[in-house]
């Protein structure tokens, strides 16, 4: 008996002792299991604060605010409050990643003051049309086809047609040219993620950007009214070829599927734009701007590893339904600076990371020519646009605001509410 029993206490000993050592092993591999989302390797800037900094997912939660949505999977997103610029939270929101078409908000932020009146009308060349990239999204201009600016506009918000965005480009004075202004213009607006290659956001090398960078370039364009328009509009029509003396259009409907819903997925409550886009190299990446009771919200999500179909708009829609609640039950983690040449008395930016973009790709010699055509009415170098009785007030330069009488109660209300 005492054998056995010494031996039955040896069994238990050695069981016990391997569910000690196990369990943590265990845990550990699920640690790695649900670790498994990509991270950045390199230092992030602290633009904005210096929680943005940090790797991870950022929050401060007070009382009685909720808890992020789960199953979050975007490798970098961002929530900000779209008038005063606070952060509420954020996930690796300073990671340069591969952008896609919401680069195209930096290109119409940049370019559209520039073509002014919207009525200017303007005959396609072949080779205009030469540099649009292999597999581009299309809204079908042709050449030697007339259209208005106003058309080319509605086809890079609608369609995120590349083939507009080049012929835009061509009118501002050539790609190289664009390219320049636009990479001038994210350093005016403190985006120093942000490298610019090409102005459609089509994939090319050293071509990067990021989710605080994409939510500064959506918060300065908003303030524009042709920019709300375009961003805003669900369907238009478009001019298609002309066949002896009669033109027909056909209509084309935006591609931001929280305007115009999808199979599973339902236009978003208060949604007013901005920009969505896709490229193999980049994922899916998004930037909305909403208003619900008085309130603005910003959010971008960045390449999202969900398999779910739409997950993007999904992870925004989720975000924006949790900025909208936790508003004012959270400690900002950072802001929205304003640019440089902004004079408030609110934020200012930090310093860049290590490795961080500062000095602009090659062809950037050309930015100060550039910059110049590019700053008529543009917000993003010290000019202000506000809506005030319904008309468009120029404030004095060096004054940056989002006022929080954009008509964005009046945009939503073309689109359904959930």
């Amino acid at each position: 008996m005492p054998a056995l029993k010494k031996t039955v206490l040896t069994v238990i000993s050695a069981a016990l002792l391997s569910g000690f050592v196990l369990s943590p092993a265990s845990a550990a591999d699920k640690d790695k299991t649900d670790d498994k989302q990509p991270k950045p390797t390199h230092p992030m800037s602290s633009v904005g604060g210096e929680q943005l900094a940090k790797v991870g997912t950022q929050v401060n939660l007070g009382t009685g605010a909720p808890v992020l949505p789960k199953d979050l999977t975007g490798r970098s997103w961002i929530v900000a409050d779209a008038e005063n610029g606070q952060v509420l939270a954020a996930h690796n929101s300073h990671w340069r990643l591969p952008p896609a078409s919401t680069l195209k908000m930096l290109f119409a932020d940049t370019v559209l003051p520039a073509l002014q009146p919207k009525s200017l009308s303007h005959t396609v060349t072949e080779e205009e049309l030469a540099g649009v990239g292999a597999g581009s999204s299309l809204v079908g201009v042709k050449e030697n086809q007339t259209y208005t600016v106003h058309d080319l506009w509605l086809g890079v918000f609608l369609r995120s047609g590349n083939d507009a965005v080049h012929v835009l480009a061509s009118m501002f004075g050539g790609v190289p040219k664009t390219v320049a202004a636009m990479q001038s213009h994210a350093e005016e607006l403190q985006a120093l993620d942000t490298t610019v290659v090409s102005p459609d956001g089509y994939d090319a090398p050293n071509q990067v950007s990021s989710a605080y960078d994409l939510t500064l370039f959506a918060r300065s364009g908003l303030q524009k009214k042709d920019f709300r328009e375009y961003c805003a509009t669900a369907t238009a029509d478009f001019p298609g070829e002309e066949k002896g003396k009669k033109r027909e259009s056909f209509e084309i409907q935006n591609t931001n599927r929280l305007i115009t819903g999808d199979i599973g997925v339902d236009p978003y409550k208060g949604i007013a734009g901005v920009k969505n886009g896709y490229t193999t190299h980049a994922g899916n990446t998004f930037t909305g701007v909403a208003e619900r009771d008085g309130r603005v919200l910003l959010v971008t999500v960045m390449n999202p590893s969900s398999d779910e179909s739409h997950a993007v708009y999904k992870e925004a829609a989720s975000l924006l339904d949790w900025g909208f609640a936790a508003s004012g039950k959270v400690t900002p983690v950072g802001e929205l600076v304003p640019p440089k040449s902004a004079e408030t008395g609110s934020g200012k930016g930090a310093q860049p990371a290590a490795g961080a973009h500062k000095s602009g790709q090659d062809g950037a010699k050309d930015a100060k020519n550039a910059k110049a055509a590019a700053t008529e009415g543009s917000s993003g170098v010290g000019i202000a646009l506000a809506i005030v009785g319904g008309l468009l007030v120029v404030l004095a330069a060096g004054v940056f605001l989002v006022n929080r009488r954009w008509p964005l109660p009046d945009l939503v209300r073309r689109f359904p509410r959930r």
